[in-house]
């Protein structure tokens, strides 16, 4: 089985961003950029930063056709 690769995305808001702004941001990202969470840490001072993820998808090689 592979190992998934992922992408992240860190977001840092400060005490001023209430709760809800900052899940209407959450929100969108994961509604329109296929992201999801990973981490979400709150700091002494209020700041809150959180960790987003999302698998990057390779494209496989197609077959090559002999003769074209």
């Amino acid at each position: 089985m592979a190992v998934a690769d992922y992408e992240y995305l860190v977001l840092s808001f400060g005490r001023e961003v209430e709760r809800n702004d900052i899940r209407r941001t959450l929100t969108e990202h994961a509604e329109y950029g296929h992201w999801e969470l990973a981490r979400t840490r709150t700091y002494v001072g209020g700041r809150t930063k959180t960790w987003l993820r999302r698998r990057i998808i390779r494209a496989r090689r197609s077959t090559v056709i002999s003769g074209w």
